[in-house]
């Protein structure tokens, strides 16, 4: 049987998957429910999961360094693409701007994704902790969901504000409103969606627990 450390190893694992794939694959967009959203929305609410389920068992330190390990993925994760981008090709390779279009996000939806992560994460983390403080280990559901709520609101709020305000006379204040609204609603819903899987993952991580108690 797996540890308490091997299972939050895969946990790990796992938080730095979902941020690497909401980043590479996040400029596709589709339509979920009537909304045009990135795939990254399939990815990213995992974090918020793994948030809650380390929050619960290991505890809220521990939750604090999966974000700043994710946070220094994300770092290097950008400098190593603005790098692969500026080198020349080679001579054969016929497909540089291609390559250069798909990786090519702006400074400012650099800027935004990087903020909007690090300040989202982190309070999801406090607000779950604060009420886990308050109630103990009661109401797991409603902690979970609150606290990913307040988080992927500011998650939402923060990357549309810092990567697109303004970029047109078009992208005023309601029309952030207005994109960030509907996106928020769909977040909430996968949260809802994902909450048997915190129930699971805080079952399976501490029977982790158990074992390296007995």
């Amino acid at each position: 049987m797996l540890t308490l450390e091997k299972r939050l190893d895969y946990l790990l694992a796992l938080y730095i998957v979902s941020i690497v794939s909401a980043e590479l694959l996040g400029s596709k967009f589709i339509s979920l429910l009537g909304v045009p959203t990135s795939v990254g929305i399939l990815a990213l609410p995992l974090t918020f999961v793994i948030n809650d389920v380390v929050s619960e068992v290991a505890g809220k330190d521990r939750a604090r360094n999966f974000v700043r390990s994710g946070l220094y993925v994300l770092i290097f994760l950008f400098a190593f693409v603005y790098v692969a981008r500026e080198l020349p090709p080679a001579g054969f390779f016929q497909n540089n701007e291609a390559y250069r279009g798909v990786f090519g996000n702006s400074l400012r939806v650099i800027l935004g994704s990087l903020t909007a992560f690090a300040v989202s994460e982190f309070t999801d983390v406090f607000v779950f902790n604060a009420m886990r403080q308050k109630w103990g280990q009661k109401f797991l559901w409603l902690r979970a969901n609150l606290s990913n709520f307040v988080g992927q609101f500011i998650d939402t709020a923060v990357f549309i504000f810092v990567a697109f305000y303004l970029t047109t006379p078009a992208y005023d204040i309601p029309k952030m409103i207005a994109i960030i609204v509907p996106y928020w609603l769909l977040k909430m819903f996968f949260s809802v969606v994902e909450t048997p899987f915190t129930y699971w993952g805080v079952r399976w991580l501490r029977a982790g627990e158990a074992r390296a108690t007995s």
